[in-house]
Parts: structure tokens; C-alpha cells; sequence
């Protein structure tokens, strides 16, 4: 599998690409790759002609009290992903390559403010950032993101709109373990009590979703009964659970499609997060 490490050898090859009339799609990541991430590549390239995916922890999206020393790390094992599922090459770029004493930074107001943007103030800015500069870099006709960091992939939505990227965004399904417990890198941190303590997330999101298609429309009710099966679990403490509209991600009171049911738990000291969405 091709690694690129630098900017000027990767748009070279794009725009190589693009004179031979390849579409291009683009999985952005932050690396340790799993199967929630080869389902994206491999939407990507049964939907495009060439794939690049990038590999690259974004270091302006985590506060200084955040993980980003620690989070894990592996190209050679996510170059082999990539490859096993049909990637055309990987984006590897190291910091200094992405921010050359950069000055310029994108942000937006009122959707990056709720949610995990509560807690994590500076975090969205540090995505709108770099992802805009991958679209800047790579001019993809088609980008893929997971559900499963639904916030994220709503604030993409609306950049790209705002922006006038002119970038199809396409959203993903969650990708689960065989018990449930969503796929994500940081899952990594857990110990094995720690994991199976983790259950508590997508066992709540399941009865929030009973609740509502057995006719409840009160947010409140749904949401009380997904808190409650969490504090049902010693290990878990919850940063917030939370039911809003799907399309603009403010809070509503009573549930009427589309919606978005997300929540963001600690299970020991790894923050996870996981949603359900009904259109």
C-alpha cells in the first residue's frame, strides 16, 4: 500500500487522476484502523474510482487535557487495512506538513456549541480545520463519514453546504461488536471490566428506541429510562444524554422525525459516545 507523506506529491497524483476522469473519494481518519473504518473505505471504493484515505491525528482538535499523546497509533496495521479493502493509498501527513505556522483556522457557531461541543470547546474548530483542508488537498467527488460521531458528521453537512464545497457528504452506519458495544479506537483504553461495563451505552440506546416505536413521544421519558439503565452501571458517568433534531441538532420536547439520540459516557476515564438516529 502507497503512503504519501507530503502534500505536493499527493495532489500531483490527483490531479494525474483527475486528467484520466477517476472520480475520488476520501476517507478522512484519525488512524488505528477497525472494521467500522473499512466499511467506509470500502463503500468509497465501490462508489469511486480511486480512494484516498487519510491517516492523521489532527493534534488542533484535542485540548491540552485530552488524549492526543496517547491515542493510539499504527500505520503499518491501517496501511494493511487500507490495502485489504481496496484503497488506492494512504495519507499520511506528520504535523508540521499540515500546519506550517498556520494562522488560519474554521469554525462555526450554534451546532459545534451543543453536544460534545459543550465539553469539548475546541474540538470542532480543530475538524472543520482539517477537514477542509483534505477537501482543499485531495478534491474528492465524494467524502465518507461514520455515524457513529453523529455531531461531526451533521457540522461537515453544513460546512460543506455553507462552504459550497462541492463534495457529496455521505454518512455510514455504526459499526458494532458482535455485543453491541460500537467500534471505536479509543475502545483500545478499556480494560476487560471496563469493556464489558461499556455495554451499558448501546443496551440504553436500545431501550430508548423500544420506548419511542412502542408510541412514547416525550423526550424526557426516553431519556430518563436511557439514564437510568447507565446509572445502573458503577463505571459509568455520564457527560450527557440528549435527544435533538436530526437536521439542526437543537433540543426538542417531544419526538417527531427526524432525530438524533446521542450520548457521550465516561467508562472509567474513556470517554465514548454513541447515537441512534430515526428519519
Amino acid at each position: 500500500m502507497r503512503i504519501i507523506k507530503k502534500i505536493d506529491e499527493l495532489r500531483m497524483i490527483i490531479k494525474d487522476w483527475k486528467r484520466n476522469g477517476y472520480t475520488v473519494g476520501l476517507v478522512p481518519t484519525m488512524g488505528y484502523l477497525h472494521e467500522g473504518h473499512k466499511s467506509l473505505i470500502e463503500r468509497a471504493v465501490k462508489e469511486n474510482d480511486r480512494v484516498v484515505v487519510s491517516d492523521f491525528v489532527n493534534p488542533t482538535q484535542f485540548a491540552p487535557n485530552e488524549d492526543f499523546e496517547s491515542y493510539p497509533r499504527d500505520i503499518n496495521a491501517d496501511a494493511a487495512l487500507c490495502e485489504s479493502a481496496g484503497a488506492s493509498l494512504v495519507f499520511n501527513p506528520d504535523a508540521d506538513e499540515m500546519y506550517d505556522s498556520a494562522l488560519t483556522f474554521v469554525d462555526m457557531n450554534k451546532i459545534t456549541k451543543v453536544l460534545c461541543g459543550k465539553t469539548r470547546p475546541i474540538h470542532f474548530s480543530g475538524v472543520c480545520t482539517v477537514v477542509s483542508k483534505l477537501f482543499n488537498i485531495v478534491t474528492p467527488d465524494r467524502a465518507y463519514f461514520g455515524q457513529k460521531d453523529a455531531q461531526q458528521l451533521c457540522v461537515i453537512k453544513k460546512m460543506v453546504k455553507d462552504l459550497n464545497f462541492d463534495i457529496e457528504i455521505v454518512g455510514c452506519p455504526i459499526i458494532r461488536e458482535s455485543d453491541g458495544l460500537a467500534k471505536s479506537s479509543r475502545n483500545t483504553y478499556l480494560n476487560p471490566q471496563e469493556r464489558q461495563a461499556a455495554l451499558c451505552l448501546s443496551r440504553s440506546l436500545e431501550i430508548g428506541k423500544k420506548i419511542i416505536t412502542s408510541g412514547e413521544r416525550n423526550v424526557k421519558t426516553v431519556t430518563d429510562a436511557i439514564r437510568a439503565e447507565i446509572d445502573r452501571e458503577p463505571l459509568a458517568e455520564i457527560d450527557y444524554i440528549e435527544m435533538v433534531d436530526w437536521n439542526t441538532l437543537e433540543p426538542i420536547e417531544a419526538v417527531r422525525k427526524p432525530i438524533l439520540c446521542a450520548m457521550a459516557v465516561y467508562i472509567g476515564k474513556t470517554r465514548l459516545i454513541d447515537n441512534f438516529i430515526m428519519e
